[in-house]
């Protein structure tokens, strides 16, 4: 199955269901590792919306959900220059964060999304995210929990964009090259 998103082509690269499947076992590692904790789910926006949803769905545990706003890409690569947008509502103090990732590919957005709470001294803080590119990781944060490790190409879809276009597929596309 393909996808035509703005000027570019994409072709089928994960389904529903193997992201669905996938984010069971992600929960169910989760779940385990946090039983009887503090937690808070940090969704980076807006990549992740649809992730955290479905995640969360999953989760058996008390817990809160926050969000947060950041960007480094432009078009269909990153730009290594990331910005905030909007800030951190809810005190991290103690608490066990998992920063919730649609795709962690150099890593920069997460070092500054770990600079930006650090100060806040939570707990614990670590990774989740649906997509890793281990070939692209610069980062100092790698994720702890991931579900799918891909090449170094272009994926748009389930939150996931290609110039704020095909965020809204219930699948994960790649780009034809």
């Amino acid at each position: 199955m393909e996808v035509q998103i703005k000027d570019k082509d994409f072709k089928l690269f994960i389904s529903e269901s193997e992201i669905q499947t996938e984010i069971s076992k992600l929960a169910a590692k989760i779940n385990n590792d946090y039983a009887g904790k503090d937690v808070i789910f940090l969704g980076v926006l807006n990549g992740a919306f649809m992730f955290v949803a479905d995640l969360l769905k999953n989760i058996n545990l008390e817990c809160e959900v926050s969000f947060i706003k950041v960007s480094s890409y432009k078009g269909t690569s990153t730009t290594g220059n990331v910005h905030e947008l909007i800030g951190l509502v809810s005190s991290l103090k103690d608490k066990h964060v998992l920063i919730v990732e649609d795709i962690v590919d150099t890593g920069l957005t997460l070092d500054k999304i770990y600079s930006m709470i650090d100060h806040d001294e939570p707990n614990s803080l670590e990774v989740v995210s649906l997509l890793y590119k281990p070939d692209s990781f610069k980062g100092n944060h790698p994720p702890k929990y991931f579900g799918f490790s891909i090449p170094n190409k272009f994926v748009v879809g389930y939150g996931l964009d290609y110039m704020e276009q095909g965020r809204n597929t219930s699948a994960i596309y790649k780009l034809i090259e």
